[in-house]
């Protein structure tokens, strides 16, 4: 299953591969040079393909979990003071994707969506501390039962030029539904309430609507922490 963004420019791909294999047959003579042009066309067309790859998740939906919004490795887990929405001090956990990861964002919780804006911006390289406030982005606030307000941030990387956002305020949203789709390398930014407990390490990699980011935090009979 390939992202709707990108079924468009699958198929201008693939007839530009297959004019290429039938121009070379036919009009090239050198059987090296032949070979090189039609291997090389083979091999962006796989590369387009895996790019705008959108396997299927079902999510296990919970309230009291978030969930990846994407895949790729955490690069970023702190204290922060977060200043365009909440304007106070957040938990912020940022995933950066690599050209290899699979580029489709999804819903990390189930709730309704307070806020969406689009930034225009620079394209510093995805896991520069100041792209979170200065690349192209788009910032969304889902309303969630558990966790109350938290944040997503889309941030294009160094050749990102798109970023697709479909969150619009007011509507309701499901955790693990896809929820936008970012171009090449990039990263996602979440801002969780300060008393959940980030369930990730530094460096982890971690799957989109499969991998726990966070948990509500929990008391037993003993009062021991769990969650």
């Amino acid at each position: 299953m390939f992202h709707r963004e990108g079924q468009k420019i699958i198929l201008i791909t693939f007839f530009i591969v297959c004019a290429i294999i039938l121009v070379s047959q036919f009009y090239i003579d050198l059987p090296w040079l032949r070979w090189i042009l039609q291997i090389a066309a083979i091999i962006f067309l796989i590369l387009i393909l895996q790019f705008f790859r959108n396997p299927t998740r079902r999510a296990n939906k919970t309230f009291d979990e978030i969930l990846a919004p994407v895949d790729g490795k955490v690069v970023v887990i702190e204290e922060v003071e977060e200043t365009e929405y909440f304007k106070d001090k957040r938990r912020q956990v940022s995933i950066f994707m690599s050209p290899t990861n699979v580029h489709v964002t999804r819903y990390p919780a189930s709730g309704s969506v307070k806020f969406s804006k689009y930034h225009p911006g620079k394209y510093l390289v995805a896991w520069h501390p100041k792209s979170s406030t200065e690349n192209e982005r788009t910032t969304v606030v889902i309303r969630t039962p558990k966790f109350g307000d938290i944040l997503y941030r889309q941030i294009a990387g160094a050749l990102a030029r798109r970023i697709v956002n479909y969150a619009e305020e007011g509507e309701s949203v499901q955790q693990g539904e896809d929820a936008g789709f970012i171009k090449f390398g990039s990263r996602v930014d979440l801002f969780l309430p300060l008393d959940c407990a980030v369930t990730v390490k530094l460096n982890q990699k971690v799957v989109g609507a499969k991998t726990c980011i966070a948990a509500v935090v929990k008391k037993d009979e003993e009062g021991e922490i769990t969650y």
